[in-house]
């Protein structure tokens, strides 16, 4: 599937002024919704996508400043403004119960999700949650290099420099050595990070770095509050967030035994892997569905 055919089956909502790009599909009673990473976007999910409609209604978005959203270069990108906007997508669409599957950036904007939840409650309930790698405490983060000159003082500039190769370089560099995007896999993932004029905001896209010291504790509690059926699936070989972070883990949050482990596969298991991603999440809903 190419970027622009992702496009063609989604829709834009106005939230808050802003267009956010939003695709769903019907697939049953419940409803699974899929979040993405930076910097990437909704599209990331379109090779597991049919699998998942087998037993669920599905959304996927492109949070602001991704893929096919607005991408403003005034706005504050912070993880708060990323989860109010999820939680307007959610109550625009009706949403009062929902299974989550995200990755990356997605799971630290669900772990702000948690914590409101904790502290003020939601408008949803949350029926299970499935990580994939993403990097959950600021101490086992292990950005490349792309990462660092992007938050650092010549982050402006370096966003809007990067060559169209280099950026594919990079993003290429946490995948598996046996399971990188094709050329023109990545020439899409580059279609969709230069939409409306990406590159100049990718510098403010990258400030949850910082974030995930100040809220450490705070995100942290609210992880090991969850109540409901929780999965971890994890692409050792990522060197972002790969085995070190699922070692941590083990550590940090010891109830939390439901744990998939991937080897040879990298940051992005749905896109490396995702036969292996839909066999052990519907294993897990499966588990669920049973226990119900």
């Amino acid at each position: 599937m190419q970027a622009a055919d992702w496009k063609g089956r989604g829709r834009t909502l106005d939230i808050a002024g802003k267009e956010i790009f939003v695709v769903q599909q019907d697939g049953g009673t419940e409803t699974l919704l899929c979040l993405h990473g930076f910097p990437t976007s909704s599209f990331d999910y379109h090779k597991v996508w049919n699998g998942l409609s087998d037993r669920s209604s599905l959304i996927a978005f492109d949070m602001i400043g991704y893929g096919f959203s607005d991408k403003p270069p005034e706005f504050d990108y912070t993880t708060a403004a990323q989860a109010d906007i999820l939680e307007e997508v959610l109550k625009r669409l009706g949403v009062d119960s929902l299974h989550v599957l995200s990755h990356d950036y997605g799971n630290t904007i669900i772990q702000e999700i948690l914590a409101r939840r904790e502290e003020r409650g939601l408008g949803f309930e949350i029926k299970s949650l499935c990580f994939m790698n993403g990097a959950l405490f600021p101490e086992t983060h292990r950005p490349i290099l792309a990462q660092k000159l992007l938050i650092g003082p010549v982050g402006p500039l370096f966003g809007r420099l990067i060559p169209d190769s280099q950026f594919a370089k990079s993003l290429a560099s946490v995948f598996a050595s046996g399971t990188r995007p094709t050329s023109d896999e990545l020439t899409n993932f580059i279609a969709l990070f230069r939409y409306n004029n990406g590159k100049k905001i990718a510098h403010k896209l990258i400030q949850y770095m910082r974030e995930r010291t100040v809220f450490r504790e705070r995100w942290l509690k609210a992880l090991r509050s969850m109540d409901f059926p929780f999965r971890f699936i994890n692409g050792l070989d990522d060197p972002v967030s790969g085995r070190h972070l699922v070692k941590r883990f083990r550590e940090l949050i010891p109830e939390q035994k439901d744990i998939i482990e991937l080897d040879g596969i990298g940051h992005f298991p749905h896109f490396e892997a995702p036969e292996a991603v839909l066999k052990h999440y519907q294993q897990f809903r499966e588990n669920i569905r049973q226990k119900s």
